[in-house]
């Protein structure tokens, strides 16, 4: 790699976690990812090709991504242990200095933090990660910073992953876009989801609330379309559930599917006028926490999920298909019942 990464580290947090501070000229100047967190972490990334590390501890971490003179990557790892504060200040300089961030952290904590960064800031998700892990997030977030520049983690097989992840992508956009009957494809990101029956004027972008619901209405007054909602609904979640139980006689990984399994589980939550967290759609994917973040992160980057926020707490957010995918989805079942 032409250009080195210069490394933050040292979070008073994780004191006998053998951190080490390094002075900021580190590197002889060719580092431009800061890292914060544990420092067998960051060890780790010291051995691949062409990085350079630095440590600073995490309460100094935004004076140094201002001073440098070029910054391309902040990695966190352990976000867990930063405060609001904090990462507000860090995301906030990150996207003054148009630098990504690599968010190493629990799947308890990931509804925080995923609600905390903003959506302008370039992130890679890491959840229990491991060496390889590590390794298609720092291609996949250097590709992003110089796309421009060809240099040899092309040929890496993280670089390969990530090709295939937007192909795949990318191929399910052009088949949602047929079947909702859109020419090119769904692209940009639609207007955020209105129920059906409801006009509230400044409902626009806001979360759908699990206590608007029907339950306590007769099932004689029950709606017809609420009625064919609910039907639909029970029976995606069938499909899910019959999905699981193959993983009790195959190899899990043998049918992971995990676009098709979030478009289907967010398809029902919708029926059901519920809201899904970041967490929820992570288990409902099937697949390792990290990777069901890289799919969320492309299939909202390609249109086909959107970011909600949470009306009643402003520190989480939901996922939700957007309108174009939602009606691609519901042409897909109509068909189905043909």
């Amino acid at each position: 790699m032409d250009q080195a990464i210069q490394m933050l580290s040292g979070m008073p947090t994780f004191p006998s976690s053998g951190m080490r501070m390094s002075e900021p000229g580190h590197c002889g100047g060719k580092s431009r990812l800061l890292f914060v967190g544990h420092s067998a972490i960051g060890s780790e990334l010291e051995k691949i090709d062409g990085v350079g590390v630095s440590f600073v501890p995490a309460e100094t971490a935004v004076d140094h991504l201002r001073a440098r003179p070029v910054v391309d990557l902040l990695w966190l790892a352990p976000a867990d242990g930063i405060d609001a504060a904090l990462l507000s200040a860090l995301c906030h300089a990150l996207v003054d200095r148009g630098a990504a961030l690599v968010c190493e952290t629990s799947l308890d904590d990931i509804d925080r933090l995923a609600a905390a960064i903003p959506d302008d800031l370039r992130v890679e998700w890491l959840v229990d990660a491991d060496a390889t892990d590590r390794r298609v997030a720092l291609a996949a977030a250097r590709r992003r910073a110089d796309a421009q520049v060809v240099h040899e983690v092309t040929r890496d097989p993280a670089m390969e992953r990530i090709d295939r992840l937007q192909e795949e992508v990318a191929r399910i956009s052009r088949l949602l876009g047929e079947l909702a009957g859109q020419r090119g494809g769904l692209t940009g990101t639609p207007a955020a989801y209105a129920p059906a029956n409801e006009d509230y004027d400044d409902y626009a972008g806001q979360v759908r609330a699990p206590g608007r619901d029907f339950a306590a209405m007769p099932r004689s007054f029950v709606p017809e379309e609420r009625t064919i909602d609910r039907q639909r609904a029970k029976a995606v979640r069938r499909m899910l559930r019959q999905r699981r139980m193959r993983e009790q006689y195959f190899p899990a990984d043998l049918f992971a599917d995990p676009a098709w399994d979030m478009l289907l589980d967010l398809y029902a939550a919708r029926l059901e006028r519920q809201p899904v967290s970041v967490s929820s759609l992570c288990i409902a994917a099937a697949v390792p926490a990290t990777t069901a973040l890289r799919w969320i992160k492309t299939m909202t980057d390609a249109g086909l999920f959107l970011r909600e926020a949470d009306p009643l707490d402003g520190r989480r957010i939901f996922i939700a298909l957007s309108e174009s995918a939602f009606e691609a989805i519901a042409r897909y079942f109509e068909a189905l019942e043909e």
